[in-house]
């Protein structure tokens, strides 16, 4: 299954950086965190759902297909 979909909950994030520090090439924090607009998901698979699961405010969120 691929990764189609990954987003951050803002009402959930803690602006904490680790989801950047996991997975610089699909995440990126400054004020708030944000999935990056070209970030290539399937070549991070991985790493995303590392830093979905090493989120502190459980605020990653991704849909598979």
């Amino acid at each position: 299954m691929a990764i189609t979909k990954v987003k951050i909950d803002q009402d959930l994030c803690t602006v904490c950086g680790l989801c950047e520090d996991t997975c610089p090439e699909v995440f990126e924090v400054n004020d708030t965190a944000k999935v990056k607009d070209d970030a290539d998901f399937n070549a991070f698979e991985d790493e995303i759902k590392e830093a979905a699961e090493d989120c502190p405010a459980e605020a990653i969120h991704y849909q598979e297909e």
